[in-house]
């Protein structure tokens, strides 16, 4: 069973669109295109694209992101508390398929590129980016034509899961190689996310607006990743590297737009 994450199962035809499967074509929504997934999109259309990725998997430097999207949102945004005190950025928002936002990204430190992996310890990007996510009841899509799936904390750790992953490219890896890599680690994140009570898993108390609050969380040769809910009725998940996650709190954002 996929993690429930994954809850308006679509994939992205030629062009970036999104579009979805109908429930006629085998009783239930399919699985999302695992290239999509690593990129960050997964079942939801996102509002402003992943950077493009330049020679030697450089990511191009982007402009501004816009503030509309996560301004759409009916739910509250999370980033980190006042503690931290670095830059602070928007990335995107995944909508479902009537537009409705329903999860989105804000990064914090340096903006992450997808590199290799072997650079110099001292030279990698040390960031942490925070995902909120809507906490939504399963529901018929807004066309009736496809069940949108309830979101949980499962939510949650699969976006941060692939989201790490897109930013990440193993040393003395071949270009070549690298979506067949990603694929593979996708499947693993997918399997992850689904069994947040499995060993992979161990508990970190941290703060939610100064509440402690249990979350689940993982290490890898990549950097961390964890999960977990708040009072507010969202899941918050995060990714990172380079920045400890011991020492984070998580804080409703007051005023989103002064990210742009």
């Amino acid at each position: 069973m996929l993690p429930s994450c994954c809850a308006d199962r679509m994939t992205a035809p030629e062009g970036g669109g999104p579009s979805r499967s109908d429930e006629s074509k085998g009783g239930g929504p399919s699985r999302p295109d695992t290239n999509e997934e690593a990129s960050g999109h997964m079942e939801t259309t996102s509002r402003v694209a992943q950077p493009a990725a330049g020679e030697g998997g450089q990511q191009v430097p982007t402009a501004r992101r816009t503030v509309d999207g996560y301004l759409l949102a009916p739910f509250p945004w999370y980033g980190l508390d006042e503690a931290f005190t670095g830059p602070r950025w928007l990335m995107q928002v995944g909508t479902a398929a009537d537009g409705a936002v329903e999860h989105g990204s804000i990064g914090h430190g340096d903006e992450p590129s997808v590199r290799n992996e072997s650079v110099a310890a001292d030279a990698r990007e040390k960031f942490a980016v925070v995902v909120t996510v809507a906490a939504n009841p399963s529901r018929r899509s807004a066309d009736g034509t496809g069940l949108l799936e309830a979101t949980s904390v499962s939510s949650a750790a699969w976006l941060a899961g692939v989201g790490l992953l897109s930013f990440t490219w193993p040393g003395q890896m071949d270009h070549s190689l690298r979506d067949d890599w990603l694929e593979q680690q996708t499947e693993t994140a997918w399997a992850l996310a689904d069994d947040l009570a499995g060993s992979a898993w161990s508990t970190l108390s941290l703060p939610v607006d100064g509440v402690p609050t249990p979350f689940h969380y993982r290490e890898s040769e990549f950097g961390w990743v964890l999960a977990g809910s708040t009072p507010e009725g969202v899941h918050v998940g995060a990714y990172g590297r380079g920045m400890s996650a011991y020492g984070l709190g998580f804080a409703v954002i007051k005023d989103v737009a002064a990210y742009a």
